[in-house]
């Protein structure tokens, strides 16, 4: 069960600084929180996608016995996101730093499905 709390119960204008400051100001401070939280839920989805389609690369890897981990297409997507990074005008280390965590549960989840799938022999690290 989530404990996160739902949708419905989101307040876009909750904030510890109403009152603190001009109208004007809350207004436009709450009008770029929106496009925020428009992306963050876009963020969300997308990773959700992400990781379905990585899913099935696991199952594929499992039924196949194919490590969990592949350091060399890891290597070349690292360097493909810094230079995407780079031309969005996005800190490539920080670009990085999050290729690399969803890299790490990727593996995680591959290693689950190889696991479950071979019955715990799984022959690759990550």
């Amino acid at each position: 069960m989530s404990t996160a709390p739902a949708d419905d119960d989101f307040d876009p204008k909750a904030s510890s600084l109403s009152g603190k400051v001009a109208d004007e100001v809350m207004d436009e401070l709450l009008a770029m929180r929106s496009s925020i939280d428009n992306i963050d839920a876009t963020l969300v989805y997308l990773l959700a996608e992400r990781f379905k389609a990585t899913q099935r690369v696991g199952h594929l890897k499992a039924e196949h016995h194919l490590p969990p981990a592949d350091p060399g297409r890891e290597v070349a997507q690292i360097a493909r996101l810094r230079r995407l990074a780079e031309d969005a005008h996005l800190d490539p280390a920080f670009a990085e730093k999050f290729l690399n965590f969803i890299i790490s549960e990727v593996i995680r989840h591959h290693q689950a499905i190889s696991e479950t799938r071979n019955g715990g022999s799984n022959d690759a690290g990550a």
